[in-house]
């Protein structure tokens, strides 16, 4: 079955839309907050669509990801008790228990070991929101937040900006023969961190 292929060629119609910046941002400010969809999705087609404005385009999500983190963490500060069955409702529940279990074990350590493993978190294909509402509830000192979120998401966005710029269209041309296996490989692994996640929350 063809998910990835057709989904990839809208995107990429999407990205060359006047307006597709202004939802590059707004899906990179939700997505740090609750939407459950990455904003590479929709910024790879838009670096692929327009190489030369690839770095532009990651820095304009970096920004949405990072107003987004901050809403995220404050909400996550004052808000989760009251927003816990809405998150249950969503399936987002579990996820972020298990991501207040381990931001506790380091916050136990040492704030700038919570820098460290958020900073490798932002790597990592779990959505952000699971980090944002993990470390406001805990109560991560916003300098140490705010830095990793930065490091965290900004390496990942200038990643894949240069990986675009430097393959120009041979990069468009490997990642539509292969965006089904590579959309199918992804969506396994997301699945397969959140139910580590979920077995390790259960298991602390």
């Amino acid at each position: 079955m063809k998910l990835f292929g057709p989904l990839y060629e809208r995107t990429i119609a999407l990205a060359r839309h006047p307006r597709a910046s202004l939802w590059l941002v707004l899906l990179s400010f939700f997505e740090a907050i609750i939407f459950p969809i990455m904003p590479e999705v929709m910024l790879v087609p838009m670096c692929v669509a327009k190489p030369k404005r690839g770095f532009w385009f990651a820095t304009i999500s970096l920004a949405g990801s990072m107003v987004g983190a901050l809403v995220g963490y404050f909400l996550g500060h004052y808000a989760f008790e009251a927003l816990k069955p809405v998150f249950a409702a969503v399936g987002l529940l579990h996820g972020i228990e298990a991501g207040i279990t381990i931001v506790q074990a380091k916050m136990a350590q040492s704030p700038w070991a919570v820098f460290t493993f958020l900073v490798l978190g932002g790597f990592m294909p779990i959505p952000m929101k699971v980090f944002t509402w993990a470390s406001g509830i805990v109560g991560v000192p916003l300098l140490p937040y705010i830095a990793s979120m930065a490091v965290g998401r900004g390496k990942r966005v200038y990643l894949l900006a240069l990986v675009v710029r430097l393959g120009g269209e041979r990069a468009e041309e490997t990642l539509r023969k292969y965006i089904e296996p590579v959309g199918w490989a992804a969506t396994v692994l997301v699945v397969g961190l959140v139910g580590w996640l979920i077995v390790r929350a259960h298991g602390a």
